[in-house]
This record gives C-alpha cells, structure tokens and sequence, in this order.
C-alpha cells in the first residue's frame, strides 16, 4: 500500500542523452565531489563545470562509497550523460568500477595477498560495467597497483593526479611506459586492455585534464562504455585538442580501436592534429617508436607515414608539446 508518507524513489541521472547519434564523445571517467577524502565540490558543481569545459560525460567515482549516487539525477539535466561508479582503494592498489547500479558498492577491504579481486571484477562485469586500473605508478601507499592487469577491461595510463598546471609528470610517463611494453604481447595473443586517461578531480579547475575521446554509437551509459571497453578512443591533454588517426590499404580503412586487413598491401598511415602547435607526432608499433614528426606552423597538422601488415601488428600515436608533456595518445589500429 502505498500512503502519503512514502519516501519518493531517488532521481537517478538518465542513462542516455535523447537525440546524440554515433560520434565522438568526450568525458572524464574518475570525478569526486566533496564526499571523497579531499574533494570540495557538489554535483552541481561538477556538473556545471563539465558543461563548460565542453565535455559530454563524466562518471563519479567516489572512494568506496555510492552515497552521492541519487544526487546526479537533476544536475545531470537532459544534455549532460553521468555515469554512476566507484574507485575502489584497496590496500594494493585502486581500481575504477564504471556503470555500476545504482546503490552498488563494490568490497574494498582487501589487498593482494587475500586473494578476492577475482570475485569483486566479476561482480562489476556482471552487472554490466567496465573495470579499470586506476593510476598504477601513484607514489604513494597503496596508489601503486600492485594487481596483475587479468581481469581488468581498461589502464588510466593519463591521470591528473590532482594538478591541472601540470597533468603530464614521471608516473604517467611510467605507467605508459608500462602498458604499451605489454600492448603488442596482448595484441598476438588476441585480448588487449586499452588505454584511457582522466583527471582524477577533486578541486575547482581540474575536470577534464585529460580526459577520454570515445567513439559510441549514441550517448547512453551502455553505448559509451562499450567504446571504452573496445579501445575506440583517445586521451586529450584538453578539450582545445583535435585529433584523428586513420590506416588505409587499398580501398579499405581503419580507425582508432578497429582491426584493418591489408590484405599485403602497404598501410598508409594519417594523423590529422588541430591544438598543439609546435607539437611532435610519433608512431609506435611492436617494434618502438618508428617514425617522428615535427610539423611546422601554428595550424593544424596532417602527418602520414606508411607500413605494412608484416612490418607493424598495430599502430598507435603520441602527441607531444614543445617541452615534451603529453598533448594527445591513442589506442592502437590493428593490422592483419
């Protein structure tokens, strides 16, 4: 029965934007508000900050609690997607848990040695959602991520660590490093984990350096994290930065995150940039980095470079500043 003193059901964020189709879209994927240990801003906030930074999602991921959950239904509004999730600190490491119910908190009273991490990644995959391994060379206690990358879906390789005047430092540069040493090994064997990166946010001015570029099919939760999970993405040092990556073999072509049978014959790689002047573009592949480029001009850049399917099993792209700070990086397109 239902009376007049019934508690009306919480408004939850709506899981799609109504009217965006397939296309690009950009969100930061780890956001706090003033319920995690040193956040100082209200999903309203937050939310309107995302706005003018000219992002189309984000996802909030408060440290081992779902409590703000029912607060992101109105600031949400109808123009703006968020995804309900959590990081999850644990005593070896941290981990992003993307669209997750609502209400759902995931178990964080563990570290490696106890052997429960196995159970807590099926509990999110179960329902739906995508597991990341949240800034794996933070150098703190229990930042580093001391977990082996079975079982996780994604690597936050570009994490704001706090700082929007310098989001690019040594333990980015680390956990890149790390991850693309172990891409063309995952790649052979046929499961890769792509890459993605997020601002970590817990101040004023910090959203969306870096954030992710994901290619969806429409704006919605499960349309946005299917792209993630798939590699059909980039990471932007800022929303000022354009980027497209595309491999052409004969009449057939690729992007980001997409496999391209070539079929033996040459790939033509082409990478358009727009917002990093004095910028240098490199291509890597299985082999290192194999070709570097340095356009000149303030405009934008197209740089190509040609390989082959036998020369290169992938290739993915760096974007660096003038002083060597990451501007833009991709996943990678696969060859065969």
């Amino acid at each position: 029965m239902v009376t007049d003193d019934a508690v009306p059901a919480p408004e939850l964020p709506p899981r799609r934007v109504a009217g965006r189709g397939p296309g690009w879209y950009r969100g930061d994927c780890h956001v706090h508000s003033l319920r995690s240990v040193g956040g100082e801003l209200t999903p309203g906030q937050l939310t309107s900050a995302a706005r003018a930074a000219g992002l189309d999602f984000l996802a909030v991921t408060e440290h081992n609690t779902c409590d703000t959950h029912a607060d992101w239904g109105r600031p949400a509004g109808d123009d703006l997607l968020v995804v309900l999730g959590q990081e999850v600190v644990t005593r070896t490491g941290h981990w992003l848990a993307l669209g997750i119910p609502a209400g759902q908190v995931v178990e964080w009273r563990y570290g490696i040695r106890d052997d429960l991490i196995e159970r807590q990644l099926d509990q999110v995959h179960r329902a739906g959602g995508v597991c990341v391994a949240a800034h794996p060379q933070a150098p703190y206690p229990s930042g580093v991520f001391m977990y082996p990358y079975q079982g996780f879906d994604v690597v936050e390789v570009w994490n704001g660590q706090w700082r929007s005047d310098l989001p690019w430092n040594a333990d980015n540069e680390a956990a890149l490093a790390e991850w693309g040493r172990t891409l063309a090994f995952d790649i052979h064997r046929g499961r890769w984990r792509p890459a993605m990166g997020n601002s970590d946010t817990h101040l004023a001015g910090q959203l969306g350096v870096p954030h992710t570029v994901v290619r969806a099919e429409e704006l919605s939760v499960d349309a946005v994290l299917a792209g993630i999970r798939a590699g059909r993405s980039w990471i932007a040092g800022s929303v000022e930065i354009e980027l497209s990556l595309t491999v052409s073999a004969g009449d057939r072509s690729a992007g980001i995150g997409e496999r391209l049978a070539t079929e033996d014959e040459p790939a033509v790689v082409r990478v358009d940039v727009r917002g990093v002047p004095g910028g240098t573009v490199s291509f890597h592949t299985d082999r290192g980095t194999t070709h570097r480029e340095s356009p000149t001009g303030t405009g934008p850049a197209a740089v190509t470079w040609q390989t082959s399917a036998a020369e290169s099993l992938f290739v993915r792209v760096e974007v660096r500043h003038p002083g060597g700070h990451m501007a833009a990086l991709t996943n990678p397109v696969i060859l065969s």
